[in-house]
């Protein structure tokens, strides 16, 4: 199995712990790498997948560091495609805590990426050995240009008989490059013209309703209500409108507050007609992980979508028998669960240490 995911990487800088932006600067920011389409192709290479990430970048230092990251986690660098015009994104993340939520603060125009086309990527090299493509939202959100190369990017995979995945990953602040067009209007013009080449579309419990105009019924995001049964009707919508998509999956998030969510997730399957939810009690019924203590949110639906594709991918040739409907979601969303412990975009819980989330070893307790 090789997957290859394409978008943009940024660089990401945040204050220590809980402290705020106006506490910190000036003064010292911690600086990682991180993005979408880049923390997926993390998740698959640190559980024990190939992966490559193709993105366009600045020809500097930083980029020499991003790729001696990408090589440390084991993500593929020769689809790194580095230009002599444009920079280096940055945004800037505050931790919440209790009822103050976090945020994210982009500094990105004119990022290497966002002057990107089609015309700038060579589909054919780069989909070569690859099984699985993966996209989100984000990357055509970026610029004209940026959605012009997504849309060409699954169309390519398809021709080249990947298996295709997009995370819907709605960016109010991004939808921004047709004057006159409201963020959501853009997306819903936008996004059906690569979820008609996808297989495996991804969402969170928000994400259907601003990109696609799909709404759960009696959910109020906002408040943290949730109607979890009323998700299984939103992917029914999905596939309805788009007859290609053969899975549906949806992370379920209820915010008590910055401190404490509850997590789950659904996978609606074409093929069977079934919608499985997890995690669950001993008698099947949905049961959500209850999370407290929140270290990070960030990246955790990327998380989800990278083991998930990771879990499904097995039918590849990887060992473990992961990729039924029910058991690839329990583990992408014990994985993703697992990422709100870990500081920074990346999820680097171990394949291990995700089965035994998914085996009720949830207790924290120091493993000597």
């Amino acid at each position: 199995m090789r997957v290859v995911t394409f978008g943009e990487v940024m660089l990401r800088l945040a204050p220590e712990g809980f402290v705020r932006l106006g506490q910190a600067v000036p003064g010292r920011l911690e600086a990682t790498f991180g993005g979408g389409e880049l923390n997926v192709a993390v998740s698959i290479a640190l559980q024990g997948g190939r992966s490559a990430f193709l993105t366009a970048v600045p020809d500097n230092v930083v980029t020499d560091c991003l790729v001696q990251e990408m090589r440390k986690v084991g993500v593929e660098t020769d689809l790194v495609m580095r230009r002599s015009s444009g920079r280096f994104g940055i945004y800037f993340v505050e931790t919440g805590a209790n009822q103050r939520g976090g945020t994210v603060t982009y500094d990105r125009e004119g990022s290497s990426i966002s002057g990107c086309t089609a015309r700038d990527f060579d589909w054919q090299a780069a989909f070569r050995d690859a099984n699985w493509f993966h996209i989100t939202g984000i990357t055509p959100a970026i610029s004209a240009g940026a959605a012009e190369a997504a849309i060409a990017s699954v169309q390519a995979a398809k021709k080249q008989g990947l298996s295709v995945s997009c995370d819907l990953n709605f960016r109010k602040k991004l939808w921004k490059w047709k004057p006159g067009v409201s963020a959501e209007a853009l997306a819903r013009e936008t996004m059906p013209q690569l979820l008609s080449h996808v297989d495996l579309v991804i969402a969170n419990e928000e994400d259907a309703e601003l990109a696609l105009g799909i709404h759960a019924a009696a959910t109020d995001v906002k408040a943290g209500t949730l109607n979890v049964a009323a998700y299984t009707d939103v992917a029914k919508q999905i596939v309805g409108r788009f007859a290609n998509v053969r899975k549906v999956a949806i992370t379920l998030r209820e915010s008590i507050s910055a401190s404490h969510n509850n997590w789950g997730g659904l996978l609606y399957d074409v093929a069977s007609g079934q919608t499985v939810v997890a995690p669950c009690d001993a008698s099947g019924r949905y049961k959500p992980y209850e999370m407290r203590n929140i270290v990070d949110r960030v990246g955790a639906g990327d998380s989800f979508g990278g083991a998930l594709i990771f879990a499904l991918g097995t039918e590849y040739g990887l060992k473990g028998g992961l990729n039924s409907p029910e058991t690839a979601l329990r583990y992408a969303v014990a994985a993703s669960c697992l990422k709100h412990s870990i500081l920074g975009d990346f999820n680097y819980a171990s394949r291990a240490e995700i089965e035994a989330l998914m085996q009720g070893t949830g207790s924290g307790r120091v493993q000597r």
